[in-house]
């Protein structure tokens, strides 16, 4: 891998990203929508429905915006032919997905701070453990959808067959992650399964943080995520293909 031309990738994709004002709206934007409108509809309600769910929420949205943006971003890029034409030059595809990782590893980072600021400071989400490692997770688990974004983009012909991965990788881990049951509470073989997919980590960690004030248990879970993270890239790169069929 080659730093200078990791970088020169990574400043095209933020290059292109600044043109694109919907997108980068979309990006910033939408997880602090989504987490008011979740603040919103819970607030009445007895109970402190918000600061349960809200955590694992956080660990989510980012994770699933990440996903689909990578993932079509990718693939458009080996439709047109541009990806052909990057790879014919003197650079890797671990150069062309690093620089694309860190590229939207930056907005993941900008997208998480306000997320986790939006929700600790003005919704009033009770967090026990410091609001700094809670960020942290959050911008490993959105590096994480990135970095499955990217793998699975190997795999799909056009953007709809991108999105159609969806229900593959990201749903099941949004049901077995323990937002709506608790992972302990699972059927054994659902719980096995759960301990294989890495939202169920970032949610154990976010939901750690929000009841102790102890990060030893954190770290464990955090260190799982940014392993399957490395490990998509490592897979992204050793299935890209430099055009569509």
């Amino acid at each position: 891998m080659s730093t200078r031309v990791l970088l020169a990738v990574n400043g095209r994709v933020l290059a292109q990203l600044r043109r694109d004002h919907r997108t980068v709206a979309m990006l910033l934007l939408v997880p602090c929508l989504l987490m008011t409108l979740l603040w919103w509809m819970f607030d009445e309600l007895p109970g402190a429905t918000f600061d349960q769910l809200g955590p694992g929420l956080l660990a989510m949205f980012p994770f699933i915006i990440m996903f689909l943006v990578t993932s079509v971003t990718t693939l458009r890029e080996r439709s047109s032919g541009t990806l052909e034409r990057l790879l014919a030059m003197p650079m890797g595809k671990l150069d062309f997905l690093g620089g694309y990782a860190l590229a939207f590893g930056l907005v993941a980072a900008l997208q998480s701070v306000l997320a986790v600021g939006l929700s600790v400071v003005l919704l009033d989400l009770d967090v026990a453990g410091p609001v700094w490692l809670l960020t942290v997770v959050a911008v490993a688990d959105a590096v994480l959808g990135t970095a499955l974004g990217l793998f699975v983009s190997a795999f799909a012909r056009t953007e709809f067959q991108a999105v159609q991965f969806m229900p593959v990788v990201v749903i099941p881990q949004i049901l077995l992650c323990g937002l709506f049951v608790p992972r302990d509470a699972l059927p054994d073989v659902l719980g096995a399964i759960s301990d294989v997919l890495p939202l169920s980590y970032a949610v154990d960690a976010m939901q750690t943080l929000t009841t102790t004030t102890g990060t030893a248990e954190v770290w464990p879970d955090l260190a799982v995520v940014v392993g399957f993270a490395l490990a998509g890239l490592a897979l992204g790169a050793a299935t890209l293909r430099r055009r569509t069929p």
